[in-house]
């Protein structure tokens, strides 16, 4: 366990850039030879024919797509931009339909771990890290709404999130009802849970589900999931940080597994 500690830990370097693309040219044939993009900033206003272009193919490969003023571009770069401004992701992202049938071809039972909401780099990069050394096979993330992965989620993550898959979701509750049909079952962590941590069931083919620091997991994905789990708490303060609750379920359902 030290020496893997200490794999991820030699991925933790301030050398961790974020690489970015300019011009509309560029950047379409960056798109074209599937170096994809986290996301894309475009001038207001722009138009003509390699703008259209550029926009249509972002809208294909589903990457966020913002339109903001010149001055904004101006003050990220100060290279000749042209209106326009990409961030190469720093992963490749995975495809959760993927991860999970890899998992049952290969004898295992799918552990997934949903983020919901959770915008903080330093807990998204938290998480990672957690989930990666817990043996989850993967991060199922939101397109929009939900931390990027940026250096500083790298870095927070020990380098965990160039090891984890992270799979990208448009919509997490369609992605959650395909990991239904695909036989997991949710549990999510919730502070008015039925069960504590402990006691829940979390063997067998199962999505650990997380959810924003503010508001907690979101309506929809608690009345999909089979159970709500709780952490006992003993002081005053009313609760624990999403990155700490999520090492804590993480490695009990890694306990249970393994003991499994």
């Amino acid at each position: 366990m030290a020496s893997k500690g200490k794999q991820l830990e030699a991925m933790n370097q301030d050398s961790v850039k974020e690489e970015m693309v300019y011009g509309i040219r560029p950047l379409t044939e960056a798109l074209r030879a599937g170096r994809m993009p986290d996301r894309v900033m475009i001038r207001k206003g722009m138009t003509g024919e390699g703008t259209r272009e550029l926009i249509e193919l972002l809208s294909q490969h589903r990457i966020p797509l913002q339109h903001v003023p010149e001055a904004k571009l101006n003050r990220i770069t100060r290279q000749n931009h042209q209106g326009v401004v990409g961030f190469l992701s720093l992963v490749e992202y995975a495809d959760v339909d993927e991860v999970i049938a890899k998992a049952w071809d290969e004898g295992r039972e799918p552990f997934l771990v949903m983020l919901d909401r959770i915008t903080d780099v330093r807990n998204f990069g938290a998480i990672a890290r957690s989930a990666e050394c817990a043996g989850a096979d993967a991060l199922v993330v939101p397109e929009k709404g939900g931390a990027r992965i940026s250096p500083d989620a790298i870095k927070a993550s020990a380098g965990a999130l160039m090891r984890i898959a992270v799979c990208r979701s448009p919509n997490l509750f369609k992605t959650a009802v395909s990991i239904l049909e695909q036989g997991l079952t949710l549990v999510a962590a919730s502070e008015k849970g039925q069960f504590t941590y402990h006691d829940a069931q979390l063997t067998g083919p199962v999505c650990v589900v997380l959810g924003s620091e503010k508001d907690g997991v979101s309506s929809p994905l608690l009345k999909m999931s089979s159970a709500r789990i709780t952490i006992p708490q003993y002081g005053t303060i009313g609760s624990l940080n999403v990155s700490v609750a999520a090492g804590i379920i993480l490695f009990e359902a890694a306990r249970q597994r393994n003991k499994k």
